[in-house]
Formats: structure tokens, sequence, C-alpha cells
């Protein structure tokens, strides 16, 4: 019997393609992406008032042509109704949405949300933190990469993410947590590394050149290898609080993970909650504090709960 064939449907972020490819990869699933596209006015409707039909979609190619695939994992709104619409067209494939739909969760075959969204169903699954597809191999095979621009046996590794609904990312609280980087870390004898996400202004990463460009590296584009390597290369990590999707990709590290609070937008619950069961956890603690090296067990989500989904595959 040949491997599952999973289409995945996102909007195209990086968190959404990391959860997907993430389930996929721990459901050992051969996958294609399609990333998605609603023409107006649908892309500005929420799914539960669009109509489950292929007007919506400004490319319809994926609904007709290539094999069917025995499995869909979809990610973001604008996913949801193609989802349904494929699973419409051949009841027996199996579908899996990652994040609330918003729409009845019986759409589904599984749902599977992070345990801060206080989702509740039969065939609701709860992640401790976001599903994604970094592993320690990867994390591990990566770790030459930047090799050659850091010589130093203490490093704290800068996890940039960017504005989004919750957080401005000003250059006044940047300052801020770039001068408690410097003092709790460079200051005693630290080298680091800044790496930037795809949502960091290019305001930002020359702003981190300025203000790190003489006591490190500041990498200035987008590089997932260099991602990688700056998790294995850290002696410590710090993640600015914006992305719940790399605070949990950096756990995989197994390293102290420090996150970079900044002040919220509007009422950003669901964050703290996170940032609760992180802390509980042991994973997380908060950039300000005492540094000093701690250790926490393995998380791997994906794999723990694409056990669960292969029990529901079989039968």
């Amino acid at each position: 019997m040949g491997k599952l064939k999973a289409l995945l449907l996102t909007q195209g972020m990086h968190g959404m393609i990391s959860q997907v490819e993430g389930m996929a990869k721990a459901l050992n699933a051969d996958y294609s992406h399609k990333i998605v596209r609603l023409s107006f006015p649908w892309n500005l409707i929420p799914p539960k008032f669009t109509p489950i039909s292929d007007i919506i979609l400004k490319d319809k190619t994926y609904l007709t042509e290539g094999e069917t695939p025995g499995l869909i994992i979809s990610c973001g709104r604008k996913s949801v109704i193609p989802s349904i619409l494929l699973k419409k067209k051949n009841p027996k494939i199996f579908t899996i949405h990652i994040q609330d739909p918003k729409v009845s969760f019986k759409n589904f075959d599984a749902i599977i949300a992070p345990e801060h969204d206080n989702l509740n169903g039969d065939n609701v699954y709860s992640s401790k933190g976001a599903i994604h597809y970094i592993t320690e191999s990867e994390i591990k095979n990566a770790k030459p990469y930047l090799t050659n621009k850091i010589k130093s046996q203490k490093l704290v590794s800068l996890i940039l993410g960017g504005p989004n609904k919750y957080y401005s990312f000003d250059k006044d609280q940047l300052i801020e947590i770039f001068n408690v980087v410097r003092s709790n870390f460079i200051s005693k004898g630290y080298t680091v590394i800044v790496i930037p996400s795809v949502r960091t202004p290019k305001m930002i990463i020359n702003l981190a050149i300025k203000e790190f460009g003489a006591d490190g590296y500041v990498v200035n584009s987008v590089d997932k290898q260099a991602y990688l390597s700056a998790f294995a290369l850290a002696t410590n990590i710090v993640i600015t609080c914006d992305s719940t999707s790399m605070i949990s990709e950096a756990a995989t590290s197994r390293k102290p993970i420090f996150v970079a609070h900044m002040k919220a937008k509007k009422n950003n619950y669901r964050f703290k909650k996170f940032f609760r069961l992180f802390k509980e956890m042991g994973i997380t603690r908060d950039l300000g504090e005492q540094v000093e090296s701690w250790t926490y067990n393995k998380l791997n989500e994906a794999t723990r709960i694409a056990a669960l989904i292969n029990n529901k595959l079989k039968n």
C-alpha cells in the first residue's frame, strides 16, 4: 500500500504552511500544496456566509485536475470552503482543518487547534502551542550553515516577527527589546544572531543591523536554513511575542527561550493563555528575567496528534 496522498490548502502565510506541512509529514503523507485565492467579494466575507461553490475561487484547476487526494489538510479562513467543496465532490476524502474554521465542525473529519483557542468537539484535537514542520533532525543538519559567520561559545539567537493586528512593532518598543538583549546577553559576553521572518519589515532589519552589526551577525533576508541553524547554535533564544508559531517551532530545539513582550494593540487573551501554558511547561521565560540554562521535555505535538488521527483514518 502506497503513501497517503494529501492536498494542502492555505493562504500562503509561513505559520499556516508550517502547520499543514507539519501534519502531513507527521502522517507520513506525500503532499502537494495549493495557495487558495478567493474572488472579490468572497475574499472579504467570513466562511459561514460564503456559498459552497467554485464561483468563489480565482483558480479552480485543483478541483478537477490531478489525482484525487485521500487527505486534505487546510489552514486559514480562505481554505475552509475549498476543503468543504472537495469533500462534497468526493465524500471518501478525509479532511483536516487546522485552527477554528468558524463554521460547523461537522464539515471536517478532524479539527486541530491550539489549546489556547478553547475549541471543543468530538472531532477536535487540541495541541499545546502550534503544530509545525520543524524537526530536531532538520535543526541538527542545519547547524553548520551559520558556523562560518559566528565564532562564539555563548550565542543568543534573536528571532524577529513583525507587525500584525495585535502588535505594532514600533521603533521605541524594538529599541527597548534590543537594549535588554544588549544588557542581559551581549554585556555578558554573548554574541547575537538576528533572524528575520516573512513579516519583518526592512526597516526593522536595518535597525537590527545598526544595533547589532558590531556584536554578531544579522541575516538580512528570509532564510529557512539560517533560521534552523540559529536554533542549533544558540545557547539561548529570544523571540518576539507576536508569533505563537515561531515560539512553538523554537521549542523543538529544547533550548531556553525568552519571550520579548510588547504592548498589545487589542485584547490578546489567547496569546496570554499560550504564554502562561509555555511558562508552566518550563519552556519559556520573559525577556528580562535572569539569564540561565534550563531544560524541558520534548514537545512534538504534530507526531502525538498524528498518531490519534491515524487511528481514525484506519477506521
